[in-house]
């Protein structure tokens, strides 16, 4: 069948004549039938556009009425179902995720699934590749969502937007191999291997006859080494790193060894499931210690991406744990040029390696440290943000419908101590207020202030429990506003990397 090109403004009107309204970056066709994206009463559907003589696609789930404009259309508007997307999906190629590489790349969070429009505007043009499916296991346990519902509303997100370049999906912080089927059924394509649990922070301060021991008690046949070949790999070497040199003691070797042993043994045994799980289709892999108690020194750096190179598994980038804090919602907490130093560390074992980038885990807001990165890194950087997208959503609730956040944000006081338990947090939750203490105006600048963003954030599952549906529905009705905030916001979080 020879493909007749149909026209935006065809499509509008189509769109128009069952009082829709259409999504102009969403227009795709397939031979002469056309899918598009619009919008009945606040409510996203996908409408099928069918020409007269033409047989309309059977896979897609939807109803179906007559107009005639230039030609009678059959016009079939389709849920947003997951059965609707699997469909599109398997119509449109670049609606599926894929690697992306060591090139610079940012994680787009979404814990509501109606961030991913304003977060496919945010990444237009900003020349950074974008993975727009990112949610963690213990973020998904916390709000009730699956890996398959995160990649369909970010699909959906995609598909209205228009997005053709590459994007990923992050099955962000998988500690176990039982949490591998629903993200490889779902069709993610990076997967972040979180080993903190195997990491022994102990270690740190361990004198010289514990940490043999320890090293000693390593699953080393699952490490493919004895303790002689171990010390014989490392320990005595100076590695060269062009303008700066690592020298092992015995003491450094054993402290890297004792410390990240059995999370490098743990990260093998995910990495051969996940493998056998893909069946071939491609995918990357990050390893991430970030969430362990002391910074990653360079030589546990090193000794970390040394292994995983021995060990033949191949990532794409590496998440260690840098000194200063990354606390959820706020800038970097610390001295900049200490983090400087320490990161040149860091960088200078990435590119002795050559193959993998440097990933910044809790990167939301950290307006500070990204122009030091991005330079340092010289491309090959990826960051990862989740939270503040909420957070910016809370900022349309407090400057639209200031009696809702004045709910969310009594309840959020109510449950923080609960909520906080995972997270390190600097703030002082009893500068936080009852809400009917703040005027309107005081309201939205709590979105701007680092006690209130990190009570308002941590929160967040307890607050979608108890008013989910009540704030989806909002965003769905103020949807230009929301994409706004997003653009405003990550620009500022994008403009320095791609710098």
């Amino acid at each position: 069948m020879t493909q007749t090109l149909v026209s935006p403004e065809l499509v509008d009107r189509l769109a128009q004549a069952i009082g829709a309204r259409l999504y102009p970056h969403s227009i795709a066709q397939d031979q002469d039938v056309v899918y598009a994206m619009v919008n009945v009463d606040a409510e996203r559907y996908l409408a099928i556009f069918v020409p007269e003589g033409v047989g309309a696609p059977t896979e897609f789930e939807g109803e179906s009425t007559q107009v005639e404009d230039e030609g009678t259309w059959t016009l079939l508007r389709c849920p947003r179902t997951p059965a609707n997307i699997n469909a599109l999906r398997a119509r449109f190629e670049w609606l599926r995720p894929v690697p992306l590489g060591t090139q610079t790349s940012f994680g787009f969070g979404d814990r509501i699934g109606l961030a991913t429009s304003g977060h496919v505007q945010s990444a237009r043009g900003a020349g950074v590749a974008p993975i727009f499916t990112q949610q963690s296991v213990r973020e998904n346990t916390r709000i009730g969502r699956t890996p398959q519902q995160v990649m369909d509303d970010a699909t959906w997100g995609v598909f209205q937007e228009g997005w053709r370049l590459p994007w990923g999906a992050d099955a962000d912080h998988v500690k176990v191999v039982e949490s591998l089927p629903d993200f490889v059924a779902a069709g993610y394509t990076f997967y972040t291997i979180d080993p903190s649990d195997h990491v022994d922070n102990d270690a740190e301060s361990d004198d010289v006859v514990t940490l043999r021991k320890k090293v000693a008690a390593l699953p080393l046949d699952q490490l493919s080494i004895t303790a002689t070949e171990l010390a014989d790999l490392y320990a005595g070497q100076t590695v060269n790193l062009g303008d700066k040199s690592l020298v092992f003691s015995q003491e450094k070797m054993l402290r890297a060894a004792a410390k990240y042993g059995r999370a490098i043994a743990h990260a093998r045994t995910v990495a051969s499931a996940l493998t056998a799980q893909m069946g071939g289709r491609p995918f990357e892999l990050e390893f991430s210690v970030d969430e362990t108690d002391t910074p990653t020194s360079p030589h546990e750096h090193y000794y970390i991406a040394a292994e995983l190179h021995r060990l033949n598994i191949p990532v794409v980038s590496l998440a260690p744990r840098f000194v200063g804090k990354f606390e959820k919602g706020i800038d970097y907490i610390g001295d900049l040029d200490e983090f400087s130093a320490a990161l040149a560390w860091d960088i200078a074992i990435m590119k002795h390696f050559g193959d993998y980038k440097i990933s910044v885990h809790t990167g939301s807001d950290k307006f500070s440290i990204y122009p030091i990165v991005a330079h340092a890194a010289q491309g090959r950087v990826h960051v990862k943000t989740a939270g503040t997208s909420y957070l910016e959503a809370l900022r349309v609730i407090a400057a639209e419908d200031v009696a809702f956040f004045r709910e969310i944000l009594d309840f959020s006081r109510d449950h923080f101590e609960k909520d906080r338990k995972s997270y390190y947090l600097s703030c002082d939750a009893s500068k936080v207020h009852p809400a009917n203490s703040y005027s309107d105006a005081e309201l939205v600048d709590l979105l701007n202030q680092v006690d209130s963003r990190q009570v308002l954030h941590v929160t967040f599952g307890s607050v979608l429990d108890h008013y989910g549906d009540r704030l989806k529905t909002f965003l769905r009705n103020h949807e230009a506003a929301y994409e706004a905030v997003l653009v405003t916001h990550f620009g500022k979080h994008l403009a320095p990397l791609a710098a």
